[in-house]
Formats: C-alpha cells, structure tokens, sequence
C-alpha cells in the first residue's frame, strides 16, 4: 500500500509477496461481510469499493472475486506509477460473473471524508493500519461510520515473529523492528503494532461491530526469495532504529540467508484482519 507519508513501495516488492498475501488474508471474516453486504444492498445493485493505498491492486484482485455483483472500485493510491494500469491487473469480473468497472484515483486517503465516501458499501485496504497515525484512524472510523459502510482492513502487524531455527539476536532485531514501526516520520507518530488494538477501539467508539482474525505469513522452503527480500528489510529497518545492530547485522544476515537458501530456514509473520460493521448502514436491500 501506499499512503502519504509512507515510503513508496516498489512494484517488484508487492509482485513478491502478493502470493503469501492471498494465502494470509482470512477467509473467515468473509462470510459476515457477505451477509451485511447482502442486507444492505438491493439485488443486483452496485457495490462501490474505496481500496485505500491499494498498490498494484493487491487486496482487490483477491477480494473482488470473492463478492458477488456488480462493483465500482475506487483505487486510491498516491503514486501515480502503481496507478497506471491497474484496471487491466483487476478481474474483469465479481464472483457471479457481474461486471467489475475500475476508477483509479490519486489523493491522499489520510484526507477522506464521510462526504467523500456518501454511497459506498465497502472501504478495504491492505497493510494500511500499521502506517497511520491515531488521529488518521479515528478520522477514518468517523468517516467510514459516516457513510455507513462495511470496513475491511487485511494485514496488519502483530509485533510478533517465528523464525525457525531460533538465533541468539532474533530477540533483539525483533524489537528494534517493533520499535522502527512505531517511529515517528515526518512529525507523524506512527501506530505500527499497536495499530490493530487502536482500530478495534476506534471503530467501536463510533458504534461499529468489530470482528479480527490472525493472518499471518507462513513462509517456507518455497517462499525464499520473499523471505530473503523479508530478512533484508527487516533488519534494515531494526539498523536504522537501533545503529548498534550494525556491527553484528552482517553476520546476522549470513547466517540467514545461507539457511534460507538452503531450504532450511521457516518464518511465521503475524498479522491481523479487521472487518468493522456499522451500526446504521447505508443501505438496505429492497425486500
């Protein structure tokens, strides 16, 4: 994803982890959402989406086959690079075969208001939360809570890493990474894994009802090149947090990656989804 103040993600990063994406998003929050959708828009109505930071389109390819009707999505994104193309990436079609039209919109989605979303059934997002502030959240709730609309928000950071076999600086680059995550960036305080449990919060003061699910990657012997490019950013990240990892990250990393090309070495990233249903919906279907 990409939203202001966040880096800008490369194309070749969000191809490389789109397969361990679709494996992690939960299926189970799917089902509530279907049954809202279901009782708040008339048959065979439009259902319009707003994918915030959507990247290359990500989260919609994954849902948008999964939902059944025609569907409008609004692709936000502030880089106009991941924008370009992007309905020829999405399916041509809804589960049942309805039709699917794409709008690509380049804005700054920390901005979006209730007005702005008047008439949408759904905003989602993928790995967004960690990278809001608290105050951009609860602008978020409100305005989703104002537009009476189903909220799906898929992978957000836990704070919590497996790496299988253990390492004695696992612990250490671990919480440097928690801590870079929770930084602040241009004079915004970052959420990183607090962001799940603030949302939760967030949307319930504004009276929605909220459902989580774990979602996390499960990266194996099959997934090394992204758990390598994983590893390297990981530790990155824990360096520029904590500049004494320097010194031991090098062979940190040897170690490694010499077992992940091996075939030897398993990673579980936790993340969680979060589907918030509003109390007074938009909509409801023409009985």
């Amino acid at each position: 994803m990409n939203t202001v103040g966040s880096p800008r993600y490369a194309p070749e990063w969000l191809a490389l982890r789109e397969g361990a994406d679709t494996r992690a998003r939960s299926e189970q929050l799917l089902g509530p959402l279907r049954d809202f959708l279901a009782q708040t828009t008339a048959p065979g109505g439009l259902l319009t989406v707003h994918d915030l930071g959507c990247g290359t389109g990500s989260m919609g390819r994954w849902l948008a086959s999964r939902l059944n009707g025609p569907q409008r999505w609004f692709m936000h994104d502030r880089d106009p690079a991941l924008l370009e193309n992007i309905a020829a990436r999405m399916p041509r079609e809804a589960a049942d075969g309805s039709p699917l039209e794409v709008v690509p919109q380049q804005r700054d989605i920390t901005r979006l208001t209730g007005d702005d979303l008047a008439g949408t059934s759904l905003v989602t997002a993928s790995a967004l939360l960690d990278l809001l502030t608290a105050d951009e959240l609860e602008s978020l709730a409100a305005s989703c809570a104002s537009a009476g609309c189903a909220v799906l928000l898929a992978l957000s950071v836990e704070g919590h890493v497996e790496i299988e076999p253990s390492d004695p600086l696992d612990k250490e680059f671990a919480a440097a990474f928690d801590a870079h995550q929770r930084r602040t960036d241009g004079g915004r305080r970052l959420l990183g894994p607090d962001a799940v449990e603030a949302a939760t919060a967030a949307f319930e003061r504004n009276g929605a009802t909220v459902l989580t699910h774990s979602s996390p990657w499960r990266l194996g012997p099959d997934d090394s090149g992204l758990t390598a490019q994983w590893l390297l950013g990981w530790v990155a990240a824990a360096c520029a947090q904590e500049p004494s990892l320097e010194a031991s990250s090098e062979e940190y990393m040897r170690r490694r990656l010499d077992a992940c090309e091996a075939g030897a070495l398993r990673a579980v990233v936790h993340h969680s989804d979060l589907l918030a249903l509003p109390a007074n919906p938009a909509g409801t279907a023409a009985t």
